[in-house]
């Protein structure tokens, strides 16, 4: 549960195996945390069907009816940046716990929306709600999750993301023939109190952070209830070796003045992380993945199949995205996290390459949506989970939380920028020709991949950060990390 379960500082492998039924309470507790992850996805889906039907009932023209898909995000960016304060502040359970309260409120104000103003309103609190929980779930997975199963229970945030859309989109379904958009919205609200109920009598608070704010006798209880009482007080006492050596190196460095916020970001040691994880989460929305999920529709449409059947288009979208998460769960603790991304981005710039190439030289329909499929597939199955993961393995645990927070706004603002830019962009140089810029990214991507980021699988927070500085030319003593 606290990161670091091995043998010796800087050595690999388990301290030992978490019994069976150990693993199935952290897998449950995970699948509670990432609730987080499945409103996220729920209430970023959810709004393609409403939509629908919300232009009709308030006489929406194209810059409302695209202000309310897009005003979520500006809440995101301002969520995802508090989170890390809150999370540090009121520790990782609570600070979800909230959360989950303000996705309620959300979903009651979309609900009782009388006009567009009140709609924009209820979207930018549920915006703040999705923010602060993509910066907040993956910290605290990762902080819950033992090293040997982390990057399955990390991973586990992108696949309830994902199953929040697909759900999101089999309700616009569900509720489709009767056009009731207000209970499109209302479904969020079930998660969401569930999540606030785990909260409150169920997960437990993170180890990491209970010891980091004195409160080690709890941190090690917690810990004893999935392995035993000798391995919680060794691993307690580790991290408070580490969290004070962390405290040391960070007052010599400010020569006795601490450095606050995101400042320790932007240290010698962690802005080699900091680079890494601000990339990967530009990279992530600027491969062009939203354009599909927000646009399908209306790339759908444009191959000239029926566009009255959008919705249940977008549906297999959504399976596509769930099965190929699925399997990124079942490889990322084997196969690994850098050749996923790697293979990902690969197939990611050929299959949005051709799918550029579809528009431009008037492919058939069926071509046309193979390639989107396939790009799909691709993102599903490396890029859009495994960033999750690294999310939480690459900042050391002193800056875990601001690390996660920053590079999750930036995420949100590459989402806000590519999705307001994309039908202004297609219109004056062609849609076709938009893809290739995102397959140009993706490519650029892929060497910086292969030239900056080490394999985290198995790794301590120390082992990632040595490996990390020794990518980016710093010295460490310790050789150059793969």
């Amino acid at each position: 549960m606290v990161q670091g379960f091995s043998r010796e500082p800087g050595t690999h492998g388990p301290l030992i195996e978490v019994s069976p039924e150990g693993q199935r309470k952290i897998t449950l507790w995970a699948v509670a945390v990432a609730l987080g992850g499945f409103l996220f996805g729920f209430d970023t889906g959810v709004v393609s069907g409403a939509l629908l039907y919300v232009k009709q009932d308030f006489g929406l023209n194209s810059f409302e009816q695209g202000s309310v898909v897009s005003v979520l995000l500006i809440g995101a960016v301002i969520g995802a940046t508090s989170a890390g304060r809150m999370s540090d502040g009121l520790g990782r359970r609570k600070a979800l716990g909230t959360i989950g309260v303000v996705f309620i409120i959300g979903t009651a104000i979309a609900c009782a929306a009388n006009g567009y103003l009140m709609l924009m309103a209820g979207r930018v609190v549920l915006g703040l709600a999705v923010g602060a929980a993509s910066a907040t779930v993956p910290v605290y997975l990762s902080e819950i999750s033992p090293t040997k199963i982390r990057g399955r229970l990390l991973t586990m945030n992108q696949l309830m993301i994902t199953l929040g859309i697909l759900i999101a989109y089999l309700v616009n379904l569900a509720f489709s023939s009767s056009e009731m958009w207000r209970a499109m919205f209302a479904v969020g609200a079930i998660p969401a109190a569930l999540m606030v109920v785990a909260t409150l009598w169920f997960l437990p608070e993170s180890p990491q952070w209970l010891i980091s704010h004195g409160q080690a006798d709890r941190a090690r209880k917690g810990i004893a209830s999935v392995t035993d009482e000798a391995t919680a007080d060794t691993l307690v006492a580790r991290a408070q070796q580490r969290i004070a050596e962390e405290r040391e190196k960070e007052e010599e460095r400010s020569s006795g003045t601490a450095e606050r916020g995101t400042r320790k970001l932007f240290t010698p040691d962690v802005r080699p992380a900091l680079v890494v994880g601000l990339t990967l989460a530009a990279v992530q929305q600027f491969g062009g993945i939203n354009t599909i999920i927000y646009y399908a529709p209306t790339i759908i449409q444009q191959t000239g199949l029926n566009a009255s059947n959008s919705i249940f288009y977008s549906v297999f979208i959504g399976v596509i995205n769930l099965v190929m998460t699925l399997l990124a769960i079942r490889l990322v603790d084997r196969a690994g996290r850098r050749i996923m991304v790697l293979v990902s981005l690969a197939l990611m710039a050929v299959s949005i390459f051709m799918l550029g190439l579809a528009f431009v030289v008037g492919m058939s329909s069926v071509l046309t949506l193979l390639f989107m499929v396939i790009y799909i597939a691709a993102y599903a199955g490396g890029l859009g989970p495994v960033f999750w993961t690294l999310l939480g393995e690459i900042f050391p645990p002193s800056v875990r939380a601001k690390g996660s927070s920053v590079a999750t706004a930036v995420n949100w603002v590459s989402n806000f920028v590519v999705s307001l830019a994309f039908l202004p962009l297609a219109a004056a140089i062609g849609q076709g020709e938009t893809f290739w810029i995102f397959a140009g990214i993706c490519v650029v991507a892929f060497f910086f991949v292969g030239r900056y980021l080490p394999e985290t699988k198995g790794r301590d927070p120390e082992q990632i950060e040595t490996a990390l500085r020794s990518r980016f030319g710093h010295r460490t003593g310790k050789g150059r990390g793969r």
